[in-house]
């Protein structure tokens, strides 16, 4: 026996070759632990915490499950059809020859993306025909490595089916070499991870609408104020922001409600198609907008889409908006700045409007403030962050100071969290605030 164990701890014993049977056994009990957990935690139903517990113990039995039906696939063979509402168990493959240009699909795969098993299957040449626009350059990408560097595939892209839906595939594939070291055709693992990023957003939604206590009484001018953590923003059911980022962008944002939690929802946020590739990202303020639906928010955002997809430049966006607000109940906008992003060559353009909404460009563990109306040139890994609730030059500077830290972030979520995830020493406003970051992608 190795010195090194310990007999009241000895070494566990891994499965031997082929026993998938004692794998099924032990997923299938910490499934049923998970379970009685999960029946034991007590929680309302209206309560935030409560929600986001059951949101990831849902997560993980769907995950537990689906590893359940994997084992028992290699075990038993492929199944005939995959378990209805499974989030990972709608598993393909493919091959494609290089040398032949022929294409060998699995029934599994045509099932995925919604075809004809009886139609041919399409060459790599095809394949970005099934793929929405703006992640077909990631697709190119990736078989471009792997045929032309022999790089493994691994990376995820949404096809629209011919019924219109819209479903994310996890692909993860190899070059096959031939006798030479040539590569003479690519093969590949497709699975449908839809079920599974549905209910990884609503894990994070159901954090992201976790409220803090409000925050103490001011005791003086240098006191801490505890943050106040953005939520989803009123009209989320509504108005869909693109969490999946634009081309040349990773976007993300938040919605800070007011300090004394009425319902003021004043601030509102966006981003959407411009022209062709290029986004409008903007965020601003209403005043005097108390609904409970946020119809004020909702109406704003439309307009300002409907004259984004018109062509409207981010500088004319101002005043061609507050013409479109004569005409409605709504005030005119009280504070706001629209950007435009060009990805080919990187060109932004910015205009504010009223008193603007801070624009912040962060670069290499520095921050500025974008002022007026302008253009740059951004690089990649370049942090853009636009903050309803900082007008004021203390909470300008407090932003600033995070340049380290936001131009270290990974993601624009995590730098949402770094914006909105810390005591200030300024005082919170009592409106409602939106927070957006834009961060430039390779």
């Amino acid at each position: 026996m190795s010195p090194h164990l310990s007999a009241d701890h000895p070494a566990a014993q891994p499965p031997g070759r082929g026993s998938v049977e004692s794998l099924i056994s032990q997923a299938r009990r910490l499934r049923g632990d998970v379970d009685a957990v999960r029946r034991d935690t007590q929680g309302e139903a209206a309560d935030p915490q409560g929600r986001w517990q059951r949101a990831l113990y849902d997560l993980a039995l769907h995950q537990l499950t689906d590893l359940d039906a994997h084992l028992a696939q290699l075990r038993d063979g492929p199944a005939p059809a995959p378990r209805p509402g499974s989030l990972l168990s709608r598993v393909g493959s493919a091959e494609w020859n290089l040398l032949t240009d022929e294409a060998d699909w699995s029934g599994e795969l045509f099932q995925i993306l919604g075809r004809d098993p009886a139609s041919t299957p399409l060459s790599l040449d095809e394949l970005p025909s099934l793929v929405l626009t703006e992640d077909r350059p990631k697709l190119t990408t990736m078989v471009t490595d792997c045929l032309v560097d022999g790089r493994p595939i691994d990376g995820e892209f949404r096809v629209v089916r011919p019924d219109d839906t819209v479903r994310t595939v996890h692909m993860m594939g190899e070059p096959v070499l031939d006798a030479d070291g040539s590569t003479a055709s690519m093969w590949a693992v497709l699975r449908d991870v839809s079920e599974l990023r549905r209910s990884q957003r609503a894990v994070s939604e159901t954090r992201d609408s976790l409220r803090h206590r409000p925050p103490p009484a001011d005791t003086g001018p240098r006191a801490a104020v505890e943050p106040r953590e953005a939520a989803s923003a009123p009209w989320h059911g509504l108005l869909r922001f693109p969490h999946q980022g634009r081309p040349g962008l990773d976007l993300a944002a938040g919605y800070l409600p007011s300090s004394d939690h009425a319902p003021r929802h004043s601030a509102w946020y966006d981003a959407c198609p411009l022209t062709g590739d290029e986004t409008l990202f903007a965020a601003g303020d209403l005043p005097g907008v108390d609904t409970d639906g946020a119809q004020g928010a909702v109406m704003l955002i439309s307009a300002m889409r409907g004259l984004a997809l018109a062509g409207i430049r981010p500088e004319r966006l101002p005043d061609r908006l507050a013409g479109l607000l004569e005409a409605t109940a709504l005030p005119p906008v009280r504070s706001a700045v629209y950007c435009g992003y060009e990805p080919r060559t990187r060109a932004l353009t910015w205009a504010g409007a009223g008193h603007p909404v801070p624009a912040l460009l962060f670069r290499a563990g520095a921050g500025r403030a974008l002022t007026g109306q302008g253009e740059a040139t951004l690089e990649p890994g370049d942090l853009l962050l636009l903050h309803t609730g900082a007008t004021e030059p203390a909470a300008v500077a407090h932003l600033l100071s995070l340049a380290p830290r936001l131009t270290g972030s990974g993601s624009a979520r995590d730098g949402v969290r770094i914006a909105t995830g810390e005591p200030t020493a300024y005082p919170a406003p009592m409106d409602d605030a939106c927070v957006l970051v834009a961060r430039v992608t390779p």
